[in-house]
């Protein structure tokens, strides 16, 4: 069976106790007093659908036909941020075989999906996917992050980029092993496209900072514009969201949700950026025009990128079957190597 390590655990249930003494203190005391404290630390703790993956079918497709073989270790819960708000950032780390282990590794930050308003780090699909990459030789960190409507743009793309400078950490680069120069991304969905955001946005060398050497993103919404919408004639769904997450009104001019250019990947596009790989099913909900348009935006700007268009229906990682799998794994393991 796969092991399962929850180093971060202690942690996370001290600061629970903490927090209900803290409570219980103001329940006593009143709030005035407690005026001087920071705002309390509260967890991204998501329950019922809100933890579910955005694979919606219930069948046995993508992520799901892939069984962790014996020996993975998964680190869970571990803190790698607090934000001002008192938002307490978790991952987990899943890692290789121990007779796998290599002085030095590449890394892959896994972001789940779920119209930046849903979804959870370690649902049964996105642990699949850490196991996955642990399995592929990869030091994996599926993260949380901070989700709508308690924020909105950028602080979902602010707290994955913070997961990434964690894992350059010399104390993380000791701990488990990573090469700081070979750290990737790979997202589903909206986590698609935080994947490509960090892939696309800043600039100077792919290993400092928050920058990734190379980015896997499967049905991403990257392009948020009104001119992609509209070219794309996307759906009062898809339109909602995109409003919901960019704080807009859906179908309002670019000159009225500015950070709509800014929160699509392509905007930054630059010859100095990671290579992409990209992946679609043809007629999902995502329109697969936004893959496209984001493929020869890449290349226009210089940028390698490979895109698979899948048949069917599927979303997200319900199309990271075997065959999906192996072209994902070949692109990062080429360009992390």
């Amino acid at each position: 069976m796969t092991s399962i390590r929850t180093t971060g655990g202690p942690g996370i249930r001290a600061r629970r106790i903490a927090l209900a003494a803290l409570a219980a203190i103001a329940a006593v005391v009143g709030v005035g007093a407690l005026s001087g404290f920071h705002l309390p630390l509260r967890e991204i703790d998501p329950q019922g659908p809100d933890v579910a993956s955005e694979v919606a079918s219930a069948e046995i497709i993508g992520i799901r036909t892939f069984t962790a073989p014996a020996g993975l270790d998964v680190h869970a819960d571990l803190e790698y941020g607090t934000r001002e708000d008192g938002t307490l950032l978790t991952l987990d780390v899943c890692t290789p075989a121990a007779e796998a282990l290599v002085p030095s590794r590449p890394a892959v930050v896994s972001i789940h999906g779920g119209s930046w308003a849903r979804g959870d780090k370690a649902n049964v699909d996105w642990r699949n996917v850490c196991l996955w990459l642990a399995s592929e030789g990869f030091v994996a960190a599926s993260v949380n992050y901070r989700l709508v409507p308690d924020v909105r743009f950028p602080a979902a793309i602010e707290d994955v980029a913070l997961a990434v400078e964690w894992l350059r950490v010399p104390e993380q680069v000791e701990r488990f092993g990573i090469d700081p120069a070979r750290i990737g991304a790979f997202g589903g969905s909206a986590g698609g496209n935080l994947a490509a955001l960090l892939g696309t946005t800043g600039d100077g060398p792919l290993d400092e900072g928050s920058r990734v050497a190379a980015v896997a993103e499967l049905s991403g919404p990257v392009g948020l514009t009104p001119v992609d919408l509209d070219a794309d004639g996307a759906t009062p769904w898809l339109r909602g969201i995109v409003a919901d997450y960019l704080d807009c009104e859906p179908g309002a001019t670019l000159d009225a949700c500015p950070h709509a250019a800014d929160a699509s990947p392509a905007t930054h596009a630059d010859p100095s950026d990671a290579p992409v790989f990209i992946g679609h099913a043809e007629s999902e909900v995502v329109p697969v025009g936004q893959s496209q348009r984001f493929a020869s935006a890449l290349a226009a700007a210089g940028v390698p990128v490979e895109i698979a268009i899948v048949p069917g229906g599927e979303h997200s990682i319900g199309i990271l079957d075997a065959a999906l799998r192996a072209r994902v794994a070949a692109f990062l393991h080429a360009h992390l190597a």
